[in-house]
């Protein structure tokens, strides 16, 4: 199974450490943010990454080269101006074939077992799913959260929300309607496939943080220092 790790942004509120670095590559508990998943992911046994970048996307492959030296094997998806969500996933499609693959935020710090993501990805033709959303409870900066999760389904109903981590698995086909090289948002391919009951999601009760800002970066330092 492929995995992508999208790292395009352009981190205004990680500012001003992002003007001379993209947001991927800060470092917490020693270690780069990025790194840490393509640790993770070739633990899982998923070696095959593909990364997009845009801001200072330069530095991230100068950083991170071929990924050999994790196991890995790293392919890149250059955006001139960073595509969001959607838009990037689409535009790297080339790269992530025709068999639903794995798309990981790269500024979130998660505990998640990456292992778990290839027997769900291999179920999900024969259970007609167009996305697997591995959801979180609300952190304090997102008290309303993005999705409800029932009996394994993910929809965008009344009932008590959580908040989507960052972690998903995707159909390609989600993307179909997405010319290469434009912009697009996740959001909104994501209710779609909601209304069709095409959506499943588990939840993840463990360790996750979205590191969004230079204190939640020193917040996540002191955490792995820790460990």
């Amino acid at each position: 199974m492929r995995a992508m790790i999208l790292a395009a942004g352009r981190g205004e509120r990680m500012r001003p450490l992002t003007d001379k670095a993209p947001k991927p590559l800060l470092a917490a508990g020693g270690k780069q943010l990025i790194v840490w998943h393509i640790e993770a992911l070739v633990r899982a046994g998923i070696r095959d990454i593909v990364i997009n970048h845009a801001h200072l996307g330069g530095m991230i492959e100068a950083a991170l080269g071929d990924g050999a030296r994790f196991g890995a094997s790293i392919r890149y998806s250059p955006e001139g101006e960073a595509l969001e969500t959607a838009g990037g996933i689409a535009n790297a499609l080339p790269l992530l074939g025709d068999a639903p693959f794995a798309v990981i935020n790269g500024d979130i710090a998660c505990d998640f077992d990456y292992a778990r993501l290839p027997a769900l990805a291999r179920a999900m033709p024969g259970r007609h799913l167009q996305a697997h959303l591995v959801l979180v409870p609300n952190p304090p900066h997102h008290p309303r959260g993005d999705f409800a999760l029932h009996d394994g389904e993910v929809s965008d109903g009344d009932e008590p929300k959580l908040t989507f981590s960052g972690i998903g698995l995707y159909d390609p086909g989600l993307f179909a309607g997405i010319e290469r090289g434009a912009k697009a948002k996740l959001a909104p391919l994501l209710r779609a496939a909601m209304a069709e009951g095409a959506v499943s999601g588990e939840l993840h009760a463990g360790r996750w943080m979205d590191v969004g800002t230079p204190e939640r970066l020193a917040e996540l330092d002191r955490l792995l220092s820790a460990l």
